[in-house]
């Protein structure tokens, strides 16, 4: 899997993964809350990585839905980003926002 890892002042031994695609605005504002917050992720473009690609579709219902994070075993599309969509998740994930 080809990734990219961001780094941010928060860590842990499981990193958030965020899957994305060079077009999604919703992405790059999902990158920006998260950078904002000060956490730590590794981003992989789903149109360069085919496994990447299945598991997002897997993950989401058969929809190709960008971004998807994931930490450990919890998973959230944040497609139509919003600041609330991206705290619940963390709070899912045991990740209080910062």
């Amino acid at each position: 899997m080809d990734s990219q890892l961001h780094a941010g002042a928060l860590s842990s031994a499981d990193p958030i993964t965020i899957y994305t695609t060079s077009w999604c605005g919703d992405c790059v504002a999902a990158k920006a809350y998260l950078d904002a917050h000060g956490y730590a992720y590794d981003e992989v473009n789903i149109e360069e990585d085919e496994a990447a690609m299945q598991l997002v579709v897997e993950l989401n219902d058969g929809r190709r839905s960008v971004p998807t994070v994931v930490h450990g075993a919890t998973s959230a599309s944040l497609s139509g980003f919003s600041p609330s969509k991206a705290a619940a998740f963390l709070a899912s994930a045991g990740l209080a926002p910062s």
